[in-house]
């Protein structure tokens, strides 16, 4: 022992440390859930009458217990910091997440990432120390596993949230559009809604889901320029909160319905034009990078490759260039 040099002794100790506990913390996990899962079992059965049959084995107990403890530790980050679950709230709705515990689990997710990843940080220990200079490939992985934890959630929240926000931008001018010729064919606006509702189920089933809430609402009693509001709000793009401002002010001057969504409409309409000549007259700009990186040396190759083989050819062979 007193010939071992100084790092293979830490490197000794902190993986006996680490396997230590990573073991007892298996054990206690396994522990508890093998006690849950029979005291789950022994509810059952005295609901299902006590000796009047075989208890059936619970189904699903593990990922049960994980989405449990997800809960749970969504639950503390939520009570340590509820000034942010609206927020996060609005968030999640934005992204398609309309489920009632969304930020909770979301939280959760959260915290048992950071677990992970500290986990997994304890675990390169040992090869950060096995080398004096350090390792490069463990560092790498340290870096990346806790740049997953920190920003992994919040970047899938804010891709999910982007792509549904494409969406409801590029089928908003298709909604006002059926809303005007409904609204002309005398629907009222509640009905127009409903109606579009159902035609723009295939092609836009995200927006759909918001215009269903948006018909619930209006059905039970909601005020019209509220409903409107909120579901604005739940989109979270700007030509949606123009539309509620203007029902809300048509609705308070007692302006003609039909001739602002018409108005709004071939504003919108006029909006997604420009939005798609901005994007190719963009598009040379975005073709330089590959052009230049991939095309050009492509095409360079191709021309140059056969004149340099027939060099190589003609000197290979010790004579000089041809006359």
């Amino acid at each position: 022992m007193a010939g071992l040099p100084l790092d293979t002794l830490i490197y000794a100790a902190g993986l006996l440390l680490t396997v230590g506990a990573l073991a007892g913390g298996a054990w206690i996990g396994v522990a508890e859930l093998r006690v849950r899962a029979l005291r789950r079992s022994r509810l059952a059965g005295v609901a299902a009458g006590g000796a009047g049959g075989p208890v059936e084995k619970p189904t699903g107990a593990l990922s049960g217990q994980v989405l449990a403890t997800v809960r749970r530790l969504g639950q503390q980050s939520a009570v340590r910091d509820p000034a942010k679950v609206s927020v996060l709230r609005s968030r999640l709705t934005q992204a398609g997440f309309y489920a009632r515990e969304a930020p909770v689990i979301f939280l959760g997710v959260k915290a048992a990432a950071l677990a992970v990843a500290t986990g997994a940080v304890i675990l390169t220990l040992p090869m950060l120390l096995a080398h004096k200079g350090g390792s490069f490939g463990a560092l790498g992985l340290a870096v990346g596993v806790s740049g997953a934890a920190l920003y992994g959630p919040d970047f899938v929240l804010k891709s999910r949230k982007t792509t549904r926000e494409r969406e409801y931008s590029e089928g908003f001018p298709d909604l006002l559009d059926l809303l005007v010729a409904s609204v002309e064919a005398g629907l009222s606006l509640d009905a127009a809604v409903n109606r579009v509702t159902e035609e723009l189920e295939r092609r836009y089933p995200n927006l759909t889901v918001h215009l269903r809430f948006l018909v619930l609402e209006l059905r039970a009693g909601r005020a019209r320029k509220d409903a409107w509001t909120a579901f604005a709000d739940r989109l979270g793009i700007d030509d949606a909160r123009a539309l509620a401002t203007m029902l809300r002010q048509a609705e308070d001057m007692g302006t003609s319905l039909g001739e602002t969504l018409s108005v709004f409409s071939a504003d919108m309409r006029s909006k997604r034009m420009l939005r798609a000549e901005e994007k190719a007259l963009g598009l040379s700009a975005k073709l330089t990078v590959p052009l230049i990186l991939f095309i050009f040396p492509s095409l360079l190759g191709a021309l140059m490759l056969p004149a340099a083989a027939r060099l190589m050819h003609v000197f290979g062979h010790g004579g000089g260039l041809p006359h």
